[in-house]
């Protein structure tokens, strides 16, 4: 474990500043319920988001065939930890070649399907993650992305490209079912429920008549998720916890800081497909949203992050859920 730089581990969760392929080998095999991550976003001519100078950094590799040649390990790794049945949540988008009119994209989400399936993992579903096209152009300055491009030429006007949260599944049977006895409790969203069905939130009659749960289950359950909270437009009066703290992470050697990801993503994907008290990895921590939303919904939460400055935010962010009884540190799970 030589490169791993600090850690922390509590009652709720372990952190650690150091390359995921070594903290994942040294837990054992089926040993994680879930994993939930960004991977870095490639592109086909080597224009992948650097974020350190570190060899180590997958967002380092020459091109797009290199990074999925690297990535194959962690996915391989993930797959290993893995439970029987059990779930890996992979969010990304569709890349593009260039930044100007009439640039071509890639099926990055396809490529990320195809490696899963190739270790192990079936596809069982795709939530598509709509994008506010106006907040995207200002955010990214992507040349075709604007009004202009219509009234000029729009054969190459562009799109907001969503973001998808892949689902894949461990082959094998499921030890230990994910259940939901009183259903859904709590929704994660820009939304509100209607007022008619409010009173029936933590029903523990018959499910068939939990008609709360049944409006969350339409809106999870949906393969377009439009009502995510902080998702470049989308701000409800709940909108302040939207996406954890980022900014002060930065650093000299940032080209481009991918949004993190939507706590209410996290949530979702988090309560729909494990129980409590089960961990749930995450390899890219970057400034920690995945560790924080399981922690937060009462799992443990594994986190790897290589670079140092994301790493001290993670703390800091996992460090505002509440005092919790550091119980070791220095000492891998």
């Amino acid at each position: 474990m030589g490169q791993i730089a600090d850690q922390l581990t509590t009652d709720r969760y372990a952190l650690y500043n150091g390359d995921s392929m070594e903290v994942m080998a040294s837990l054992p095999d089926a040993s994680v319920h879930m994993s939930v991550y960004s991977p870095p976003f490639a592109t086909s001519a080597g224009g992948l988001y650097h974020y350190s100078s570190s060899e180590r950094d997958l967002s380092n590799a020459s091109g797009y065939d290199e990074f999925f040649e690297m990535y194959e390990f962690f996915v391989r790794e993930i797959h290993r930890l893995t439970m029987p049945g059990r779930i890996t949540a992979v969010h990304c988008m569709d890349v593009p070649t260039g930044n100007s009119g009439g640039d071509a994209y890639i099926d990055f989400p396809g490529d990320i399907i195809r490696l899963h399936r190739k270790a192990g993992f079936r596809y069982v579903a795709r939530h598509c993650i709509w994008k506010e096209p106006l907040a995207v152009r200002n955010r990214t300055m992507t040349k075709d992305l604007t009004h202009k491009t219509v009234v000029d030429d729009s054969t190459i006007g562009g799109v907001a490209s969503c973001d998808y949260l892949l689902i894949m599944r461990r082959e094998g049977v499921n030890p230990v079912p994910v259940t939901h006895p009183n259903g859904f409790l709590e929704y994660y969203g820009a939304g509100s429920p209607p007022a008619d069905v409010l009173k029936y939130r933590g029903w523990a009659g018959s499910q068939l008549e939990n008609r709360y749960s049944h409006w969350i289950w339409q809106q999870y359950a949906s393969g377009v998720w439009d009502d995510i909270r902080g998702n470049l437009g989308r701000w409800d009066d709940r909108g302040h916890d939207a996406v954890l703290p980022f900014q002060a992470a930065r650093d000299d050697e940032d080209e481009k800081h991918v949004h993190p990801l939507q706590l209410d993503v996290i949530y979702r994907a988090v309560e729909m497909r494990s129980n409590a008290g089960e961990r749930v990895l995450t390899p890219f921590m970057g400034v920690g949203s995945e560790v924080y939303g399981a922690v937060k919904l009462g799992r443990f939460g594994i986190g790897a992050e290589l670079k140092p400055s994301y790493y001290r935010q993670a703390v800091k962010n996992l460090a505002s859920l509440g005092d919790a009884e550091t119980v070791a540190q220095g000492v891998l799970l």
